[in-house]
């Protein structure tokens, strides 16, 4: 018989085997999984052309025009979904409370970052300052990165940490973002990093200003490669420092 060290693992425990509701929809699900077969068929899969440096979705093969111009420090980004329709919603929720959303989100990305990544061996996930965290309760980063850890068996890199407050930046242009992010984060454990080949995790790409901070903040650190995967990513419809 399974013994559980406490009441909450036990209940989380229970959670995770027993899902009877799909997490966008509501609809009864029998097969466990966290999304029923409709909502998988009608959420907006990233799977067309993307840029091959940032993994936004493009309306022409090649490289879009801001990687053009300025490419992230990252080797290589790949969202699941496009940030629009449902996926754009169950985003944000989970950055507004629906803290149990990290198992759907780690659950349907765990496959995607397991063939678009498989040579990483960690994942980081984008931290938080204290007093942030207390606002929003958790850091839902940390849960999509934690669980992405044990479903694809990499390692789960506590190294990073958020040095100040940065300004909201739903309302930045991208340059607005770079300056925003610069400087604001570091790596706590260098030779923990260093010759690793490191995957971002995090719940949606807009921009890319902070995981180009991370990113920077990695490689300076002696990580041998760096990579972002995210839930969804913003198609970039505007010229380079246009606002959404």
């Amino acid at each position: 018989m399974k013994l559980f060290k406490s009441v909450a693992e036990a209940i989380s425990r229970y959670d995770d085997a027993h899902n009877f509701t799909c997490d966008n929809c509501g609809r009864e699900v029998f097969d466990g999984r966290r999304l029923c077969e409709a909502c998988r068929q009608t959420l907006p899969y990233n799977d067309k052309e993307v840029c091959p440096l940032c993994g936004r979705r493009v309306r022409e093969s090649g490289i879009c025009m801001e990687c053009k111009e300025k490419p992230l420090s990252v080797d290589k980004a790949r969202s699941l979904w496009i940030h629009e329709g449902d996926a754009a919603k169950l985003v944000r929720l989970f950055k507004t409370g629906s803290k149990y959303l990290f198992r759907m989100f780690a659950e349907e990305t765990a496959p995607f970052a397991e063939r678009e990544f498989a040579e990483a061996d960690s994942i980081v996930f984008v931290p938080m300052t204290e007093k942030d965290r207390k606002k929003r309760g958790y850091n839902q980063s940390y849960l999509l990165a934690k669980r992405l850890a044990e479903k694809t068996g990499k390692n789960l890199l506590d190294v990073l940490e958020k040095r100040r407050d940065t300004v909201d930046q739903r309302e930045l242009t991208r340059r607005e973002r770079e300056e925003n992010m610069k400087g604001a984060f570091a790596v706590t454990d260098r030779a923990a990093v260093c010759g690793r080949r490191i995957l971002i995790a995090d719940d949606t790409l807009t921009t890319g200003a902070t995981v180009d901070a991370i990113a920077l903040a990695l490689k300076n650190a002696g990580a041998e490669r760096v990579f972002a995967v995210t839930a969804t990513s913003v198609e970039k419809k505007h010229p380079y420092g246009i606002k959404n």
